[in-house]
């Protein structure tokens, strides 16, 4: 009897640690995937997802040209909605734009921007997002 009880409890406490490993790995809420929009020799260097799972912005960079370059993506493709991709060196005026009304993403749009820092960002709906002075050099 008391062996069966030791593997009664073994049993258990096997199927709790199970149950807890799962619900640790569960998958979040997907966020968009970059698209390769802004073409080759470009890597996703930040992003900013929305919190209400809308979407998400990249910002990517290419080594070799020195070229930053954004793009807004939808998580979920739909109806054509306000969308807009906008990007530029941190200290100018000049900011580079695609802003429409589309299904799936806005952008690609570029500026040279190799050892300084740029601001950046995108709208989906009515939501705009932002980041300023970031991935400097």
């Amino acid at each position: 009897m008391k062996n069966l009880l030791r593997k009664a409890a073994t049993l258990a406490a096997a199927t709790g640690i199970a149950a807890a490993g799962l619900m640790a790995t569960a998958a979040p809420a997907s966020a968009a995937a970059y698209n390769g929009a802004c073409g080759s020799g470009y890597g996703v260097v930040n992003k900013i997802e929305f919190h209400d799972n809308r979407g998400t912005i990249f910002l990517t960079y290419n080594n070799s040209t020195g070229y930053n370059c954004v793009v807004t993506v939808r998580t979920n493709p739909g109806a054509a909605a306000p969308m807009e991709a906008f990007l530029r060196v941190s200290g100018t005026s000049t900011w580079k734009k695609d802003s429409g009304n589309y299904t799936t993403y806005a952008g690609p749009v570029y500026v040279a921007a190799a050892s300084r820092c740029v601001d950046w960002g995108g709208t989906i709906g009515t939501i705009t997002l932002d980041e300023s002075r970031t991935n400097c050099g």
